[in-house]
C-alpha cells in the first residue's frame, strides 16, 4: 500500500533543501511521483521526500547528471521490486516445506522387524 501524501510542494521542497520549480522539473522528469488532491494540489509522502533527498544528494555531492539520477533510481526500484518477489518466493517455499514435512508424518509407517518364528521341539 503507497504511503500517504501529506506535505505541500512549498513543504517537501524545503525539506529536501530544493526549490519547488526544481521538484515540478522532477516529476515531470518521472523521477516522484506525488500524489493528488481531487484539486491537482500536490502531496509529497516521507517517501517522495526520501527520493528528492537522495535525487539532490546523487547530483550535488556525487555529480550525477539526471539521466545518471534516472538510471540509479530504476535500478534502485527493481532491487525494491526484486526484493520483494525474493521474500514471496520464501515464504512460499517455507510453506510448501511445511506441508512436506507434514505428509511425511501421515505417510511414515515404523517398520518392525517380525519375530522369527519358535524353535519345533
Amino acid at each position: 500500500m503507497p504511503e500517504r501524501g501529506r506535505y505541500m510542494i512549498s513543504v517537501a521542497a524545503d525539506l529536501a533543501g530544493l526549490h519547488p520549480q526544481t521538484l515540478r522539473m522532477y516529476e515531470t522528469r518521472g523521477l516522484v511521483r506525488p500524489a493528488r488532491t481531487p484539486g491537482g494540489t500536490r502531496l509529497y509522502s516521507e517517501h517522495d521526500v526520501d527520493r528528492l533527498r537522495l535525487i539532490q544528494r546523487l547530483t550535488s555531492e556525487l555529480g550525477l547528471n539526471l539521466a545518471g539520477v534516472e538510471h540509479v533510481l530504476r535500478l534502485e526500484d527493481e532491487l525494491r521490486r526484486l526484493q520483494a518477489r525474493m521474500r514471496q518466493l520464501e515464504r512460499q517455499l517455507r510453506d510448501e516445506i511445511q506441508m512436506t514435512h507434514k505428509q511425511y508424518r501421515r505417510e511414515v509407517v515404523v517398520y518392525e522387524r517380525p519375530k522369527p518364528p519358535a524353535p519345533r521341539s
